[in-house]
Protein backbone atom coordinates (compact mmCIF):
# COMPACT_ATOMS: atom_id res chain seq x y z
CA UNK A 1 0.00 0.00 0.00
CA UNK A 2 2.88 2.39 0.84
CA UNK A 3 4.54 1.71 -2.52
CA UNK A 4 1.29 2.34 -4.43
CA UNK A 5 0.80 5.75 -2.78
CA UNK A 6 4.35 6.90 -3.53
CA UNK A 7 4.10 5.66 -7.10
CA UNK A 8 1.00 7.79 -7.75
CA UNK A 9 2.74 10.86 -6.38
CA UNK A 10 5.85 10.30 -8.52
CA UNK A 11 4.00 10.01 -11.80
CA UNK A 12 3.82 6.27 -12.11
CA UNK A 13 7.64 5.71 -12.99
CA UNK A 14 8.33 2.08 -14.04
CA UNK A 15 11.58 1.62 -12.04
CA UNK A 16 10.40 3.51 -9.02
CA UNK A 17 9.18 0.44 -7.01
CA UNK A 18 12.61 -1.22 -7.16
CA UNK A 19 14.43 1.91 -6.07
CA UNK A 20 11.87 2.48 -3.35
CA UNK A 21 12.42 -1.04 -1.98
CA UNK A 22 16.22 -0.64 -1.74
CA UNK A 23 15.83 2.67 -0.05
CA UNK A 24 13.25 1.39 2.38
CA UNK A 25 15.44 -1.58 3.34
CA UNK A 26 18.35 0.77 4.00
CA UNK A 27 16.15 3.01 6.11
CA UNK A 28 14.88 0.08 8.10
CA UNK A 29 18.46 -1.08 8.91
CA UNK A 30 19.46 2.38 10.07
CA UNK A 31 16.29 2.80 12.07
CA UNK A 32 16.74 -0.56 13.81
CA UNK A 33 20.29 0.33 14.79
CA UNK A 34 19.31 3.73 16.08
CA UNK A 35 16.38 2.49 18.09
CA UNK A 36 17.86 -0.75 19.29
CA UNK A 37 16.95 -1.22 22.90
CA UNK A 38 14.53 1.74 22.88
CA UNK A 39 11.50 0.57 20.80
CA UNK A 40 9.62 -2.67 21.07
CA UNK A 41 8.32 -4.58 18.07
CA UNK A 42 4.78 -3.68 19.16
CA UNK A 43 5.52 0.04 18.98
CA UNK A 44 6.99 -0.31 15.51
CA UNK A 45 3.94 -2.19 14.35
CA UNK A 46 1.62 0.61 15.50
CA UNK A 47 3.68 3.22 13.63
CA UNK A 48 3.62 1.15 10.43
CA UNK A 49 -0.18 0.82 10.65
CA UNK A 50 -0.55 4.61 10.94
CA UNK A 51 1.67 5.13 7.90
CA UNK A 52 -0.41 2.67 5.88
CA UNK A 53 -3.66 4.45 6.89
CA UNK A 54 -2.29 7.85 5.83
CA UNK A 55 -1.10 6.36 2.54
CA UNK A 56 -4.59 5.03 1.87
CA UNK A 57 -6.16 8.46 2.44
CA UNK A 58 -3.62 10.03 0.09
CA UNK A 59 -4.44 7.50 -2.65
CA UNK A 60 -8.18 8.23 -2.39
CA UNK A 61 -7.59 12.00 -2.63
CA UNK A 62 -5.30 11.73 -5.65
CA UNK A 63 -7.71 9.40 -7.47
CA UNK A 64 -10.64 11.81 -6.89
CA UNK A 65 -8.76 14.74 -8.38
CA UNK A 66 -7.64 12.69 -11.35
CA UNK A 67 -11.20 11.46 -12.09
CA UNK A 68 -12.90 14.87 -11.87
CA UNK A 69 -10.57 16.99 -13.95
CA UNK A 70 -10.94 15.18 -17.33
CA UNK A 71 -14.78 14.97 -16.97
CA UNK A 72 -15.14 18.67 -16.24
CA UNK A 73 -12.98 19.60 -19.16
CA UNK A 74 -14.96 17.28 -21.40
CA UNK A 75 -18.33 18.68 -20.29
CA UNK A 76 -17.13 22.26 -20.84
CA UNK A 77 -15.94 21.33 -24.29
CA UNK A 78 -19.29 19.69 -25.09
CA UNK A 79 -21.22 22.77 -24.02
CA UNK A 80 -18.89 25.01 -26.02
CA UNK A 81 -19.37 22.87 -29.12
CA UNK A 82 -23.15 22.81 -28.56
CA UNK A 83 -23.36 26.60 -28.57
CA UNK A 84 -21.69 26.79 -31.98
CA UNK A 85 -23.39 23.87 -33.70
CA UNK A 86 -24.94 24.79 -37.03
CA UNK A 87 -27.52 22.63 -38.75
CA UNK A 88 -27.05 21.75 -42.34
CA UNK A 89 -29.16 23.81 -44.74
CA UNK A 90 -32.07 22.01 -46.30
CA UNK A 91 -32.34 21.83 -50.06
CA UNK A 92 -34.16 24.86 -51.35
CA UNK A 93 -34.61 26.39 -47.86
CA UNK A 94 -32.89 29.08 -45.83
CA UNK A 95 -29.95 28.23 -43.63
CA UNK A 96 -30.95 28.15 -39.95
CA UNK A 97 -28.66 28.45 -36.96
CA UNK A 98 -29.94 26.78 -33.82
CA UNK A 99 -28.70 26.21 -30.32
CA UNK A 100 -28.52 22.54 -29.33
CA UNK A 101 -28.98 21.31 -25.80
CA UNK A 102 -26.05 19.52 -24.10
CA UNK A 103 -26.00 15.77 -24.69
CA UNK A 104 -26.86 15.02 -21.07
CA UNK A 105 -30.19 17.02 -21.33
CA UNK A 106 -31.41 15.73 -24.69
CA UNK A 107 -33.61 13.06 -23.14
CA UNK A 108 -35.22 15.45 -20.65
CA UNK A 109 -38.57 17.28 -21.31
CA UNK A 110 -38.21 21.04 -21.90
CA UNK A 111 -38.99 23.20 -18.85
CA UNK A 112 -41.75 25.80 -19.46
CA UNK A 113 -40.66 29.23 -18.31
CA UNK A 114 -43.03 31.23 -16.07
CA UNK A 115 -43.87 34.64 -17.56
CA UNK A 116 -42.60 37.58 -15.53
CA UNK A 117 -45.65 39.69 -16.46
CA UNK A 118 -48.37 39.21 -13.76
CA UNK A 119 -51.11 39.68 -16.37
CA UNK A 120 -49.64 36.89 -18.52
CA UNK A 121 -49.27 34.68 -15.45
CA UNK A 122 -52.92 35.19 -14.52
CA UNK A 123 -54.04 34.40 -18.07
CA UNK A 124 -52.18 31.08 -17.89
CA UNK A 125 -53.66 30.29 -14.47
CA UNK A 126 -57.18 31.17 -15.67
CA UNK A 127 -56.82 28.87 -18.67
CA UNK A 128 -56.03 25.93 -16.40
CA UNK A 129 -58.60 26.74 -13.67
CA UNK A 130 -62.33 26.05 -13.44
CA UNK A 131 -65.33 26.87 -11.28
CA UNK A 132 -65.19 29.57 -8.59
CA UNK A 133 -61.38 29.45 -8.61
CA UNK A 134 -61.45 30.61 -12.23
CA UNK A 135 -63.68 33.56 -11.34
CA UNK A 136 -61.43 34.51 -8.42
CA UNK A 137 -58.45 34.60 -10.76
CA UNK A 138 -60.39 36.69 -13.26
CA UNK A 139 -61.16 39.23 -10.57
CA UNK A 140 -57.44 39.36 -9.74
CA UNK A 141 -56.77 39.93 -13.42
CA UNK A 142 -59.25 42.83 -13.40
CA UNK A 143 -57.30 44.36 -10.52
CA UNK A 144 -54.02 44.05 -12.43
CA UNK A 145 -55.55 45.58 -15.55
CA UNK A 146 -56.88 48.52 -13.57
CA UNK A 147 -53.50 48.98 -11.93
CA UNK A 148 -52.10 49.25 -15.45
CA UNK A 149 -54.74 51.86 -16.38
CA UNK A 150 -56.53 49.44 -18.71
CA UNK A 151 -60.15 50.15 -17.79
CA UNK A 152 -61.61 49.00 -21.13
CA UNK A 153 -59.90 45.61 -20.88
CA UNK A 154 -60.96 45.30 -17.22
CA UNK A 155 -64.62 45.94 -18.07
CA UNK A 156 -64.42 43.45 -20.94
CA UNK A 157 -63.05 40.79 -18.57
CA UNK A 158 -65.83 41.47 -16.06
CA UNK A 159 -68.56 41.19 -18.73
CA UNK A 160 -67.08 37.93 -19.97
CA UNK A 161 -67.01 36.58 -16.42
CA UNK A 162 -70.64 37.51 -15.66
CA UNK A 163 -71.81 35.85 -18.88
CA UNK A 164 -70.68 32.41 -17.64
CA UNK A 165 -72.94 29.82 -15.98
CA UNK A 166 -70.62 29.00 -13.07
CA UNK A 167 -72.38 28.74 -9.70
CA UNK A 168 -70.46 31.37 -7.80
CA UNK A 169 -72.71 33.97 -6.12
CA UNK A 170 -69.90 35.41 -4.00
CA UNK A 171 -67.69 36.30 -6.95
CA UNK A 172 -70.62 37.58 -9.02
CA UNK A 173 -71.40 39.87 -6.08
CA UNK A 174 -67.75 41.01 -6.11
CA UNK A 175 -68.00 41.58 -9.86
CA UNK A 176 -71.05 43.77 -9.25
CA UNK A 177 -69.02 45.84 -6.80
CA UNK A 178 -66.25 46.20 -9.38
CA UNK A 179 -68.73 47.32 -12.05
CA UNK A 180 -70.25 49.85 -9.63
CA UNK A 181 -66.84 51.33 -8.78
CA UNK A 182 -66.07 51.67 -12.49
CA UNK A 183 -69.37 53.45 -13.13
CA UNK A 184 -70.90 50.68 -15.26
CA UNK A 185 -74.39 50.60 -13.72
CA UNK A 186 -75.88 48.11 -16.17
CA UNK A 187 -73.01 45.69 -15.60
CA UNK A 188 -73.41 46.04 -11.83
CA UNK A 189 -77.16 45.40 -12.02
CA UNK A 190 -76.61 42.27 -14.12
CA UNK A 191 -73.92 40.90 -11.79
CA UNK A 192 -75.89 41.56 -8.58
CA UNK A 193 -79.04 40.00 -10.01
CA UNK A 194 -77.10 36.91 -11.05
CA UNK A 195 -75.71 36.54 -7.53
CA UNK A 196 -79.19 37.00 -6.02
CA UNK A 197 -80.74 34.52 -8.45
CA UNK A 198 -78.12 31.87 -7.63
CA UNK A 199 -78.99 32.21 -3.95
CA UNK A 200 -82.71 32.13 -4.76
CA UNK A 201 -83.25 35.67 -3.47
CA UNK A 202 -81.57 35.11 -0.11
CA UNK A 203 -78.64 37.50 -0.49
CA UNK A 204 -79.25 40.67 1.50
CA UNK A 205 -75.92 42.36 0.75
CA UNK A 206 -76.37 41.93 -2.98
CA UNK A 207 -79.98 43.19 -2.72
CA UNK A 208 -78.81 46.26 -0.83
CA UNK A 209 -76.10 47.07 -3.37
CA UNK A 210 -78.52 46.43 -6.23
CA UNK A 211 -80.92 48.89 -4.64
CA UNK A 212 -78.17 51.52 -4.44
CA UNK A 213 -77.32 51.21 -8.14
CA UNK A 214 -81.00 51.27 -9.14
CA UNK A 215 -81.49 54.36 -6.98
CA UNK A 216 -78.54 55.97 -8.73
CA UNK A 217 -80.05 55.29 -12.14
CA UNK A 218 -83.50 56.59 -11.17
CA UNK A 219 -85.25 53.22 -11.29
CA UNK A 220 -86.98 53.90 -8.01
CA UNK A 221 -89.64 51.19 -8.06
CA UNK A 222 -87.02 48.50 -8.59
CA UNK A 223 -84.76 50.09 -5.98
CA UNK A 224 -87.58 49.99 -3.44
CA UNK A 225 -88.22 46.28 -4.10
CA UNK A 226 -84.52 45.43 -3.68
CA UNK A 227 -83.99 47.45 -0.49
CA UNK A 228 -87.26 46.33 1.11
CA UNK A 229 -86.35 42.70 0.35
CA UNK A 230 -82.92 43.14 1.96
CA UNK A 231 -84.55 44.54 5.09
CA UNK A 232 -87.09 41.74 5.33
CA UNK A 233 -84.36 39.10 5.03
CA UNK A 234 -82.54 40.68 7.98
CA UNK A 235 -85.62 41.23 10.13
CA UNK A 236 -85.47 45.01 9.58
CA UNK A 237 -82.15 45.13 11.42
CA UNK A 238 -79.92 45.90 8.44
CA UNK A 239 -78.68 49.45 9.09
CA UNK A 240 -77.16 50.07 5.66
CA UNK A 241 -80.29 48.96 3.81
CA UNK A 242 -82.42 51.23 6.03
CA UNK A 243 -80.09 54.12 5.33
CA UNK A 244 -80.36 53.60 1.57
CA UNK A 245 -84.14 53.19 1.75
CA UNK A 246 -84.23 56.52 3.55
CA UNK A 247 -82.27 58.06 0.70
CA UNK A 248 -84.83 56.67 -1.74
CA UNK A 249 -87.73 58.15 0.22
CA UNK A 250 -85.98 61.52 0.38
CA UNK A 251 -85.39 61.46 -3.38
CA UNK A 252 -89.10 60.81 -3.96
CA UNK A 253 -90.07 63.68 -1.66
CA UNK A 254 -91.37 61.47 1.15
CA UNK A 255 -89.29 63.12 3.85
CA UNK A 256 -91.14 61.77 6.86
CA UNK A 257 -90.60 58.20 5.69
CA UNK A 258 -86.92 59.02 5.15
CA UNK A 259 -86.62 60.38 8.69
CA UNK A 260 -88.24 57.21 10.02
CA UNK A 261 -85.64 55.01 8.30
CA UNK A 262 -82.68 57.12 9.44
CA UNK A 263 -83.88 57.01 13.05
CA UNK A 264 -84.02 53.23 12.73
CA UNK A 265 -80.42 53.25 11.44
CA UNK A 266 -79.18 55.20 14.47
CA UNK A 267 -81.03 52.83 16.79
CA UNK A 268 -79.14 49.93 15.23
CA UNK A 269 -75.86 51.78 14.77
CA UNK A 270 -75.48 54.99 16.83
CA UNK A 271 -72.15 55.69 15.10
CA UNK A 272 -73.63 55.76 11.56
CA UNK A 273 -72.46 59.18 10.41
CA UNK A 274 -74.37 59.03 7.11
CA UNK A 275 -77.74 58.76 8.83
CA UNK A 276 -76.86 61.43 11.40
CA UNK A 277 -75.76 63.82 8.68
CA UNK A 278 -78.88 63.11 6.60
CA UNK A 279 -81.14 63.88 9.56
CA UNK A 280 -79.28 67.12 10.19
CA UNK A 281 -79.91 68.33 6.61
CA UNK A 282 -83.38 66.98 5.82
CA UNK A 283 -85.23 70.08 6.98
CA UNK A 284 -88.83 70.28 8.21
CA UNK A 285 -90.79 70.12 4.97
CA UNK A 286 -92.97 67.03 4.80
CA UNK A 287 -92.10 65.92 8.31
CA UNK A 288 -94.84 64.95 10.73
CA UNK A 289 -94.79 66.57 14.14
CA UNK A 290 -96.79 65.46 17.16
CA UNK A 291 -98.72 68.19 18.98
CA UNK A 292 -100.95 67.97 22.02
CA UNK A 293 -103.94 69.54 20.25
CA UNK A 294 -104.69 71.08 16.87
CA UNK A 295 -107.70 72.65 15.17
CA UNK A 296 -110.28 70.17 13.94
CA UNK A 297 -109.98 69.77 10.14
CA UNK A 298 -112.87 70.78 7.93
CA UNK A 299 -113.98 68.29 5.25
CA UNK A 300 -113.33 69.49 1.69
CA UNK A 301 -114.50 68.34 -1.71
CA UNK A 302 -111.96 67.01 -4.19
CA UNK A 303 -112.45 69.92 -6.59
CA UNK A 304 -111.81 72.61 -3.99
CA UNK A 305 -108.46 74.35 -3.83
CA UNK A 306 -106.42 73.36 -0.80
CA UNK A 307 -106.44 75.76 2.10
CA UNK A 308 -103.16 77.21 3.16
CA UNK A 309 -101.49 75.31 5.98
CA UNK A 310 -101.34 77.29 9.21
CA UNK A 311 -99.12 76.36 12.08
CA UNK A 312 -100.84 75.56 15.34
CA UNK A 313 -98.06 77.27 17.30
CA UNK A 314 -94.95 79.28 16.69
CA UNK A 315 -92.62 76.33 17.13
CA UNK A 316 -93.99 74.49 14.12
CA UNK A 317 -93.04 75.45 10.57
CA UNK A 318 -95.90 76.12 8.10
CA UNK A 319 -94.42 73.33 5.94
CA UNK A 320 -94.61 70.84 8.79
CA UNK A 321 -97.47 68.36 9.06
CA UNK A 322 -98.99 67.95 12.51
CA UNK A 323 -100.88 65.12 14.18
CA UNK A 324 -102.15 64.51 17.66
CA UNK A 325 -100.61 61.57 19.54
CA UNK A 326 -103.42 59.13 18.70
CA UNK A 327 -103.32 59.85 14.97
CA UNK A 328 -99.52 59.75 14.99
CA UNK A 329 -99.54 56.30 16.59
CA UNK A 330 -102.01 55.07 13.98
CA UNK A 331 -99.73 56.35 11.22
CA UNK A 332 -96.68 54.58 12.63
CA UNK A 333 -98.63 51.36 13.14
CA UNK A 334 -99.93 51.45 9.56
CA UNK A 335 -96.38 51.93 8.23
CA UNK A 336 -95.03 49.01 10.24
CA UNK A 337 -97.82 46.75 8.99
CA UNK A 338 -97.29 47.89 5.40
CA UNK A 339 -93.57 47.11 5.37
CA UNK A 340 -94.25 43.67 6.79
CA UNK A 341 -96.74 42.93 4.03
CA UNK A 342 -99.80 42.90 6.30
CA UNK A 343 -101.88 44.91 3.87
CA UNK A 344 -105.36 44.31 5.33
CA UNK A 345 -104.33 45.49 8.81
CA UNK A 346 -102.38 48.40 7.27
CA UNK A 347 -105.47 49.57 5.33
CA UNK A 348 -107.50 49.51 8.51
CA UNK A 349 -104.99 51.66 10.40
CA UNK A 350 -104.68 54.18 7.56
CA UNK A 351 -108.45 54.52 7.34
CA UNK A 352 -108.83 55.06 11.07
CA UNK A 353 -106.22 57.79 10.85
CA UNK A 354 -107.91 59.45 7.87
CA UNK A 355 -111.28 59.38 9.60
CA UNK A 356 -109.70 61.43 12.39
CA UNK A 357 -108.21 63.86 9.85
CA UNK A 358 -111.33 64.60 7.80
CA UNK A 359 -110.50 62.05 5.09
CA UNK A 360 -107.23 63.60 3.98
CA UNK A 361 -103.67 63.61 5.27
CA UNK A 362 -101.26 63.69 2.32
CA UNK A 363 -98.64 61.15 3.49
CA UNK A 364 -101.34 58.71 4.62
CA UNK A 365 -103.33 58.97 1.38
CA UNK A 366 -100.18 58.46 -0.69
CA UNK A 367 -99.01 55.46 1.33
CA UNK A 368 -102.51 53.96 1.38
CA UNK A 369 -102.67 54.20 -2.42
CA UNK A 370 -99.49 52.12 -2.64
CA UNK A 371 -101.01 49.46 -0.39
CA UNK A 372 -104.05 49.37 -2.69
CA UNK A 373 -101.74 49.19 -5.71
CA UNK A 374 -99.90 46.20 -4.23
CA UNK A 375 -103.24 44.55 -3.44
CA UNK A 376 -104.48 45.25 -7.01
CA UNK A 377 -107.31 47.43 -5.71
CA UNK A 378 -106.72 49.89 -8.51
CA UNK A 379 -109.89 52.01 -8.23
CA UNK A 380 -109.21 52.81 -4.59
CA UNK A 381 -105.56 53.52 -5.40
CA UNK A 382 -106.57 55.99 -8.14
CA UNK A 383 -109.04 57.73 -5.83
CA UNK A 384 -106.37 58.41 -3.18
CA UNK A 385 -103.72 59.44 -5.71
CA UNK A 386 -106.09 61.91 -7.35
CA UNK A 387 -106.60 63.62 -4.01
CA UNK A 388 -102.85 63.93 -3.45
CA UNK A 389 -102.09 65.24 -6.94
CA UNK A 390 -104.89 67.83 -6.74
CA UNK A 391 -104.04 69.10 -3.25
CA UNK A 392 -100.31 68.49 -2.79
CA UNK A 393 -98.92 67.47 -6.17
CA UNK A 394 -96.12 70.02 -5.93
CA UNK A 395 -95.02 68.58 -2.57
CA UNK A 396 -95.46 64.94 -3.60
CA UNK A 397 -94.71 64.81 -7.35
CA UNK A 398 -94.13 61.07 -7.11
CA UNK A 399 -97.94 60.80 -6.83
CA UNK A 400 -98.20 61.82 -10.52
CA UNK A 401 -95.93 58.92 -11.47
CA UNK A 402 -97.98 56.31 -9.58
CA UNK A 403 -101.19 57.71 -11.05
CA UNK A 404 -99.66 57.62 -14.54
CA UNK A 405 -98.83 53.94 -14.12
CA UNK A 406 -102.41 53.18 -13.22
CA UNK A 407 -103.76 55.17 -16.17
CA UNK A 408 -101.34 53.40 -18.54
CA UNK A 409 -102.47 50.03 -17.18
CA UNK A 410 -106.06 50.97 -17.92
CA UNK A 411 -105.19 52.07 -21.44
CA UNK A 412 -105.82 55.77 -20.76
CA UNK A 413 -102.61 56.79 -22.49
CA UNK A 414 -103.38 60.47 -22.78
CA UNK A 415 -103.89 60.79 -19.03
CA UNK A 416 -100.79 58.67 -18.44
CA UNK A 417 -98.72 60.92 -20.69
CA UNK A 418 -99.92 63.99 -18.80
CA UNK A 419 -98.98 62.46 -15.44
CA UNK A 420 -95.55 61.27 -16.61
CA UNK A 421 -94.82 64.67 -18.17
CA UNK A 422 -95.63 66.41 -14.89
CA UNK A 423 -93.44 63.95 -13.00
CA UNK A 424 -90.51 64.50 -15.38
CA UNK A 425 -90.88 68.28 -15.12
CA UNK A 426 -91.01 68.18 -11.31
CA UNK A 427 -87.87 66.07 -10.85
CA UNK A 428 -85.90 67.45 -13.81
CA UNK A 429 -82.30 66.24 -13.94
CA UNK A 430 -82.58 64.69 -10.49
CA UNK A 431 -84.26 61.75 -12.19
CA UNK A 432 -84.50 61.68 -15.97
CA UNK A 433 -85.86 58.14 -15.93
CA UNK A 434 -89.37 59.56 -16.17
CA UNK A 435 -88.58 60.75 -19.71
CA UNK A 436 -88.51 57.08 -20.71
CA UNK A 437 -92.07 56.75 -19.43
CA UNK A 438 -93.08 59.78 -21.49
CA UNK A 439 -91.40 58.32 -24.58
CA UNK A 440 -93.05 54.94 -24.10
CA UNK A 441 -96.65 56.19 -23.82
CA UNK A 442 -96.18 58.61 -26.71
CA UNK A 443 -94.97 55.77 -28.89
CA UNK A 444 -97.99 53.69 -27.89
CA UNK A 445 -100.22 56.55 -29.07
CA UNK A 446 -98.42 56.75 -32.41
CA UNK A 447 -96.71 60.03 -31.54
CA UNK A 448 -93.32 58.85 -32.76
CA UNK A 449 -91.86 62.32 -33.08
CA UNK A 450 -92.73 63.11 -29.46
CA UNK A 451 -91.38 59.74 -28.36
CA UNK A 452 -88.11 60.42 -30.16
CA UNK A 453 -87.80 63.87 -28.59
CA UNK A 454 -88.26 62.48 -25.09
CA UNK A 455 -85.75 59.68 -25.77
CA UNK A 456 -83.15 62.09 -27.17
CA UNK A 457 -83.58 64.35 -24.13
CA UNK A 458 -83.05 61.40 -21.82
CA UNK A 459 -79.92 60.17 -23.61
CA UNK A 460 -78.50 63.68 -23.80
CA UNK A 461 -78.79 64.22 -20.05
CA UNK A 462 -77.36 60.87 -19.03
CA UNK A 463 -74.64 61.36 -21.65
CA UNK A 464 -73.58 64.44 -19.71
CA UNK A 465 -73.26 62.15 -16.71
CA UNK A 466 -70.98 59.79 -18.63
CA UNK A 467 -73.59 57.07 -19.18
CA UNK A 468 -74.73 55.44 -22.40
CA UNK A 469 -77.01 52.39 -22.23
CA UNK A 470 -76.11 49.52 -24.52
CA UNK A 471 -79.58 49.66 -26.08
CA UNK A 472 -79.55 53.40 -26.86
CA UNK A 473 -78.42 53.30 -30.51
CA UNK A 474 -80.83 50.53 -31.40
CA UNK A 475 -83.72 52.38 -29.74
CA UNK A 476 -82.97 55.66 -31.47
CA UNK A 477 -82.67 53.93 -34.83
CA UNK A 478 -86.06 52.26 -34.39
CA UNK A 479 -87.81 55.50 -33.40
CA UNK A 480 -86.21 57.46 -36.24
CA UNK A 481 -87.34 54.83 -38.71
CA UNK A 482 -90.91 55.14 -37.42
CA UNK A 483 -90.77 58.94 -37.69
CA UNK A 484 -89.56 58.74 -41.32
CA UNK A 485 -92.18 56.17 -42.20
CA UNK A 486 -95.01 58.31 -40.84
Amino acid sequence: MRRSAVALLRGYSDDYPARLKVKNDDLNVRYNKATAGRRTPKTIQVILMKIEFLSLLLIVAVCSVSAQTPGTTSETAKQSRARTTTTEPQTGGPTQTTTSQPATNQSQAPVKETPSDPVAQLHEQIDSASGPERNSLRLKLVGELLAGDKKVEALSELRSMVSTDIFDPQNFYNAGNAFARLGDNEGAIQAYRKAIEQRKGHYSRALNNLGVVLLRTGRWDEAYEALASALKLEGFRYAEASYNLGRLYAARGENDMAVREWHRVLTLDPQHTGAADALAHIGDEGRVTVVAAKPAPQPRLNDQKPAAKVATNNSVSPKTLVLDPVSFDLLQRARSLMEKGKNIEAVDSYRRLLSREGGYFAPANLELSLVFLTSKRYDEAISNLQMVTMRDGSHYPISYYHLGRLYEGRGDLKQAESCFTQTAAAFGKKNVQFLLDVSRVREKQGNFKGALEAMESYLSIIGEQGQQPAWSNERLTALRAKVEKN
